[in-house]
């Protein structure tokens, strides 16, 4: 087939988008996930640009292919993030949450060269430079890793991102702390969102069933009904009392 001359890149990011979530779709239906699903969604996209000479914005400039491959790669991370999460929530997850999400879906436990990380991290809005050797991403000379919460301790975590707030709820879990679970749950706000409990059981069936991870996600989830009650008291006798 004869390639066109220019291709306007609003025109083409529209004929990706159209053509790449069919592709998804498909995909997702056929039990294709990890690294294979980006791999094979994200070729499917180069035929669409790989129809014109060059893509051009509206003021003349040329866009390289490196160019229209972020954009790709954030259609198909947005799809598959939502999709793992069974729809839904997925707005409301921060870049680096999403970016743990996608990680353990893509990678499950595996230390990762660090160019394919990059990309992985990019299409999630994450500077990888920035974050690595702190909170639970971790680079050993050419390979980064993703650190689960039995890899960290609790003193080194924080109480602003939702993956780190999990991470210390599931190890206060493990040491029987209920009160603790309870008052960090209530002062972050996250042990009245669903999202917090639909990223837990999402992490948890990204791993495998050795997993340690998995094991602590999962105890936790098992009490997850009787929890969120006891943190809806604590709310409403809170709302008594001040």
């Amino acid at each position: 087939m004869e390639r066109k001359e220019i291709g306007w890149l609003n025109e083409v990011k529209e004929e990706i988008k159209n053509h790449i979530y069919k592709k998804l779709e498909t995909l997702w239906k056929e039990g294709i996930s990890g690294a294979d699903y980006f791999i094979t969604a994200i070729g499917s996209a180069i035929e669409i640009f790989g129809k014109y000479k060059k893509v051009m914005d509206y003021e003349g400039n040329e866009i390289n292919a490196s160019k229209l491959l972020e954009y790709v790669r954030e259609i198909v991370t947005d799809y598959a993030v939502r999709q793992i999460l069974h729809n839904g929530i997925a707005e409301e997850l921060s870049s680096l949450t999403r970016f743990y999400l996608l990680w353990r879906w893509t990678y499950k436990e595996a230390k990762v060269h660090f160019d394919d990380a990059r990309k992985l991290a990019q299409s999630t809005g994450v500077d990888l430079g920035k974050e690595w050797n702190r909170g639970f991403i971790k680079k050993e000379k050419e390979f980064i890793s993703v650190l689960g919460p039995q890899d960290r301790t609790l003193n080194d975590i924080g109480n602003e991102e939702m993956i780190d707030v999990l991470h210390k709820v599931l190890l206060l879990w493990k040491s029987g702390r209920k009160k603790e679970i309870k008052n960090i749950l209530s002062e972050t706000g996250y042990g009245r969102k669903e999202a917090f409990y639909r990223v837990a059981q999402a992490i948890s069936e990204t791993l495998p069933n050795d997993s340690k991870e998995k094991k602590l996600l999962d105890g936790f989830l098992s009490g997850k009904d009787r929890l969120v009650e006891e943190i809806k008291d604590k709310y409403k006798q809170r709302g008594l009392f001040e």
